[in-house]
C-alpha cells in the first residue's frame, strides 16, 4: 500500500503512462528543433500541456509558464533570477529545503534574508510577517502548505501584505496544486512554483514556474532555445529564454495527462475525497496511546498530509516496521525540512507522515491503522 504521495503520487492515472509512451514511441522528436511533422507534433505537445496548467491556474497566457524540471528548479530559477545583492527575502521556518538552500546561497552572495518562525501549529501570523518587512524587502516567499503537517498558510492575506510593501509574492505549491484551487489572479501571485510529480499526477522530472506579465525574471541556464538562435545572449523571451536545451517531452505529455485527470475530476472532488481519508485516519491514530498528530487542531486547516509521532517509538522504526510487516509504504524522518521539525518540536527525531493518494481508499486507511496499532504494540513490547 503506497501512502507517500506528498513525495511522488503513484500510480499514475492510466493516461499517464499511454501519453509518456506516445510521446517516446510515436513522436520521439522534440520541439523547436525541425520544422519536419514529428517535430512540429512534439511542439503541439508542450503548447497543449502549456495550455493545461493555465487551466488548472487561471493563467491567461500560457506563455507565461516555463517547465522545469521539479519545484525546486522552479524555485530555484524564481529567487536567482529576481534577486541581486542587497534585496531582502522573507520565508518560514516552515518551508522546505528547496527554498531555504538557495536563499542560504544567495544570502552568501549579499542577499538579506529574514525567516520568520511560525507557531507550533506551523502557521505563519500574517503580522509576524509584516514586522519583518523592509525598505528593500523584493521577495516575500511561502509554501502554500506544510510537507511536514499540512497546514495552510493565509495566502490571500499574505499576498496583499506583500503588494502593500511593493514586493512580490512567490508561492511553493509542491503540496496544494492539485488539491487546492490556486488562482494566479485572484491571489496575487507573482511567482508560482509547481511539482508535476506529485497532485498533478505527472512523471518524475516534471514542474512548472509561472512568471507574472510584470515581473523581469533573469535566465539561470543558457542554451539552445530552437530560436533566436543568432543572438551571442540567451535570449529573455518567455518561454523558450528559460527552456534552455532538450526538454522532457515524455515526462510533460504526461504531465498534460495529469492536470487534464485533474480536471476532468475536479478539485473539490479530489480534496474532498483525500480529506475524508485524513480525517478517518486521524481518528483512529487518537484512539492510540501516546499518539501525537501535528499541525493545526482544525483538520480544515490541514491539506494532504498527516505528520504523527508515538511516544517511546522511533519514528523511523514504526516507518520500517510498516514497510516490512504490512508492505506500507509512508516516510519518515526530517522530511527535507529541519526547521519544521524544529518549530513543531519534533527535531531531531522527525515524524511518521501518512499521505493518500486519489486512488487510496477507506479500507486501506483501515488496514494501516490496524497496522499502526499492531508495530507500536511490537515496538514497544521489544523495547
Amino acid at each position: 500500500m503506497y501512502l507517500d504521495n506528498a513525495a511522488t503520487s503513484f500510480p499514475k492515472p492510466e493516461k499517464v503512462y499511454e501519453a509518456v509512451m506516445h510521446a517516446m514511441r510515436d513522436v520521439g522528436a522534440s520541439p523547436g528543433r525541425g520544422g519536419y511533422r514529428r517535430s512540429l507534433e512534439a511542439a503541439r505537445i508542450l503548447f497543449q500541456a502549456r495550455e493545461a496548467a493555465a487551466r488548472l491556474f487561471s493563467i491567461s497566457d500560457s506563455e507565461q509558464i516555463i517547465f522545469t524540471q521539479n519545484a525546486t528548479g522552479a524555485l530555484n530559477l524564481a529567487l536567482q533570477g529576481t534577486l541581486v545583492s542587497g534585496d531582502h527575502v522573507i520565508t518560514t521556518s516552515m518551508d522546505h529545503n528547496s527554498m531555504l538552500r538557495p536563499l542560504y546561497a544567495l544570502r552568501n552572495r549579499g542577499v538579506e534574508l529574514s525567516i520568520v518562525s511560525t507557531g507550533h501549529d506551523g502557521v505563519v501570523s500574517v503580522e509576524d510577517i509584516r514586522r519583518a518587512v523592509r525598505k528593500n524587502t523584493k521577495i516575500i516567499a511561502v509554501s502554500h502548505v506544510s510537507n511536514v503537517c499540512g497546514a495552510i498558510q493565509p495566502i490571500k492575506q499574505l499576498a496583499e501584505l506583500c503588494h502593500e510593501a511593493g514586493a512580490l509574492f512567490l508561492l511553493d505549491a509542491a503540496q496544494s496544486a492539485g488539491y487546492l484551487p490556486i488562482d494566479v489572479g485572484h491571489y496575487a501571485i507573482d511567482l508560482l512554483a509547481v511539482p508535476g510529480h506529485k497532485g498533478l499526477l505527472g512523471p518524475s522530472g516534471t514542474g512548472l514556474l509561472y512568471v507574472a506579465p510584470q515581473v523581469n525574471i533573469r535566465s539561470v541556464i543558457q542554451g539552445g532555445t530552437g530560436s533566436h538562435s543568432t543572438a551571442e545572449e540567451q535570449p529573455l523571451v518567455m518561454p523558450d529564454g528559460f527552456e534552455a536545451g532538450t526538454c522532457n517531452l515524455p515526462g510533460i505529455a504526461g504531465l498534460q495527462a495529469g492536470i487534464e485527470f485533474v480536471l476532468e475530476r475536479g478539485l473539490s472532488a479530489v480534496y474532498l475525497h483525500e480529506s475524508a481519508l485524513l480525517n478517518q485516519m486521524e481518528q483512529s491514530l487518537r484512539d492510540i496511546p501516546g499518539v501525537t498528530i501535528y499541525g493545526p487542531a482544525d483538520p480544515s486547516g490541514r491539506c494532504a498530509v498527516l505528520s504523527f509521532t508515538a511516544s517511546g517509538v522511533d519514528s523511523a522504526l514504526l516507518a520500517a516496521e510498516l514497510d516490512h510487516g504490512f508492505d506500507i509504504a509512508v516516510r519518515a524522518g526530517l522530511h527535507c525540512a529541519p526547521m519544521a521539525h524544529r518549530t513543531l518540536g519534533t527535531f531531531p527525531g522527525g515524524t511518521v507522515r501518512v499521505s493518500p493518494g486519489w486512488s487510496t481508499t477507506s479500507e486501506e486507511i483501515a488496514f494501516f491503522s490496524d497496522a499502526v496499532v499492531q508495530c507500536i504494540a511490537k515496538i514497544r513490547k521489544s523495547v
